[in-house]
């Protein structure tokens, strides 16, 4: 079983460190962890430590480092553009496109979209999807953790973008997301549509700006799907799996 991750805000230099806060109480209280156990200690930007614990305090470890390594970020980022949806399933979406890899995860405020992120209630959304970002990429055990955009963005936005590539992930395209040309380097950019789908307005904008709409397959996937299974066809083309 792989050791669990804890997150710090930087990894200092030294062979010692106290994991206290948040991580602290949660690897102390509701882990349990005990003197003489191991876990890894990361700042969710490439540098990653194995420490093993000295002691426990109330809500604390006192850890000695044992190994440190970095892990380069990819040539290649991949970024998702998620339609804003209703109920948990942009969660679902957030947590399932951690997992395998999202580099980038942007909230897109889409004309079908049905919940609506303004004022109080966006930012809270927001940081709710930021949350289950960071949980997602501790139990994946990410070096690097997907950043979450500070806001939702229009579809004007959107297109504008910088990317390498942008593919929307549409019903009616012809071109398979597993046979399109990609770039050896810079931000790919996928484009994934709420519950009700993306508008014809919205995929001429994406297309006038350089945009290739694609299909991942027969099935009609759900929103909160459809992104995780485009990343997994891109970690296989770009050698990430």
């Amino acid at each position: 079983m792989s050791l669990p991750l804890f997150l710090v805000s930087e990894l200092p230099p030294g062979s010692g460190l106290t994991l206290d806060g948040p991580e602290g109480h949660h690897a102390a209280v509701v882990q349990r962890i005990r003197v003489g156990e191991r876990l890894l200690i990361g700042d969710g930007a490439g540098s990653t430590a194995r420490a093993v614990v000295r002691a426990v305090g109330k809500s604390t470890l006192d850890l000695a480092i044992e190994q440190r390594w970095y892990a380069d970020p990819p040539a290649v980022r991949l970024t998702v553009a998620q339609g804003i949806a209703k109920g948990d399933r942009g969660e679902l979406a957030v947590q399932a496109m951690t997992e395998v890899g999202v580099d980038e995860i942007v909230p897109w405020a889409a004309s079908r979209s049905v919940a609506i992120w303004k004022g109080e209630r966006g930012t809270k959304a927001r940081d709710k999807w930021a949350a289950t970002a960071r949980e997602a990429g501790k139990q994946a055990r990410r070096a690097w953790l997907p950043v979450v955009a500070p806001g939702a963005v229009s579809t004007v936005e959107l297109a504008g973008r910088a990317a390498a590539a942008m593919f929307v992930l549409h019903e009616e395209a012809t071109a398979a997301l597993t046979g399109v040309a990609l770039p050896d380097s810079g931000d790919i950019t996928l484009v994934v549509g709420p519950e009700g789908g993306i508008s014809d307005d919205e995929l001429a904008t994406f297309t006038a700006a350089g945009a290739v709409p694609v299909r991942l397959g027969e099935s009609v996937l759900r929103t909160s799907t459809a992104g995780l299974a485009a990343l997994c066809v891109l970690s296989v083309r770009l050698g990430r799996w």
